[in-house]
This record gives C-alpha cells, sequence and structure tokens, in this order.
C-alpha cells in the first residue's frame, strides 16, 4: 500500500509526498529536541482558539492523525490512543489531536466530522486542532500519521517520533511494544529527562497541500 511508511522509508517517503511544497516550508527532521517548541494558533472542532504560548505551565502532547490511516486506527481499534488520552488528562497533561490532512486528502476532516469521530471511538484528547492547510505538522517537521511529540512545562520540545516501538499496523504488537510516548510523558511528569527522546516514526504519509498557501 504506497502510503504506508515505516522507519528511515517513512522519513523518505514522508519527505516525497512533501515534496510540492516550498523547501522552506519545513525540515523533514522537524525541530530540535530540547529547543524550544514552534509556536502555534490553531481553533480546535468546536470553534476555540488553541495556542502553545497559552500552554506554557503545562505538558503537552501533539498527536498527528488521519483517521483512514491503518496505523492510526491500530492505536484506535485497541483503545490505545483513548487510554493514554485518559492518562494524560488524569495527570493534567494536555493532549491536542492534529488533523493534518489537507482539504480533500485522505484524513481530511470538517469540525462535525472530527467531533463525529471523537464520540464514536470514544476518544478523548483535550481539543482536536483543525489544520487543513498544515501550519502546525509544518511547524513540527511531521511526516507521518500518528507523529507523536511532547512538549515540557517550560515549552521546551522533549520528544518527537513514533507512539511505541513497534512499527506495524497489527493491534497484537501494542501489547509487546515500548510504549515511547506513555514513558515518556511519565518521565517528564517526574522531573526527569526523555529517555528515548527522538525516535523513528511510523504511519500513513501526512497528506500535506499540493500548492503552498
Amino acid at each position: 500500500m504506497s502510503n504506508l511508511v515505516v522507519p528511515r522509508r517513512s522519513l523518505m517517503l514522508g519527505t516525497a509526498a512533501a515534496a510540492l511544497l516550498p523547501a522552506t516550508a519545513f525540515a523533514a527532521t522537524g525541530p530540535d529536541v530540547g529547543k524550544p517548541a514552534p509556536a502555534f494558533t490553531a481553533v480546535d472542532s468546536n470553534g476555540k482558539t488553541w495556542s502553545l504560548a497559552d500552554l506554557k505551565g503545562k505538558v503537552v502532547v501533539l498527536e498527528t492523525t488521519n483517521h483512514d490511516c491503518p496505523y492510526v486506527r491500530k492505536h484506535y481499534n485497541a483503545k490505545n490512543m483513548q487510554t493514554q488520552q485518559r492518562e494524560a488528562a488524569g495527570k493534567g497533561v494536555v493532549w491536542l489531536t492534529v488533523a493534518s490532512s489537507a482539504t480533500g486528502e485522505q484524513g481530511y476532516v470538517t469540525a462535525q466530522q472530527a467531533n463525529d469521530l471523537t464520540k464514536s471511538r470514544d476518544a478523548a484528547p483535550a481539543a482536536v486542532l483543525l489544520d487543513p492547510k498544515s501550519q502546525v505538522a509544518r511547524a513540527y517537521g511531521a511526516t507521518v500519521t500518528p507523529h507523536m511529540y511532547i512538549i515540557n512545562a517550560n515549552g521546551v520540545l522533549v520528544y518527537k517520533g513514533g507512539i511505541d516501538s513497534i512499527p506495524s499496523a497489527d493491534v497484537a504488537d501494542i501489547p509487546k511494544a515500548k510504549q515511547y510516548v506513555r514513558i515518556g510523558m511519565d518521565e517528564v511528569l517526574a522531573g526527569k529527562p526523555v529517555t528515548d527522546s527522538s525516535t523513528r516514526p511510523y504511519g500513513c504519509t501526512l497528506k500535506y497541500p499540493k500548492t503552498s498557501t
């Protein structure tokens, strides 16, 4: 399936998928861990505006999504994504799901569709950010869905990469995988450095706009 990508290959294919964007639009490798996370402002599926600057003092998790991607479905069908979203909320972490597929591309959702998906999947992010121009995704160099990021309370990017260590679309692999985001989140909350701070993302190539806007 041509839109499915895995480590190393995923980075190359993810870059190629966005090659029609200006070369300066984003770097495939994204921002550096240990540096301030890129600022963003986006409107969620309920019309509320979210800004990273307003979340200073909170740990933030970003999750790029495409509901039609088998790798995304893997984690939602198994309730792995929802469980981690609820764990985050219970610990005071702000988990933001970011719908960055361009208008007309696979994974694009309207506000109503995003809310319907949240309800049908029993998902529990703090919000679903609508990013049809892929501005948040560009800022973070996201290449796939799901591509995961953790930002600490000081606004520093402390994790980027995959949700876990096994790059497959098989639900049976979840219990066997190292859960990078869950572990990283707990390390940040405990005031510790994230052990695996940069891992290889896997998933479906993120569907960027074909032309700049």
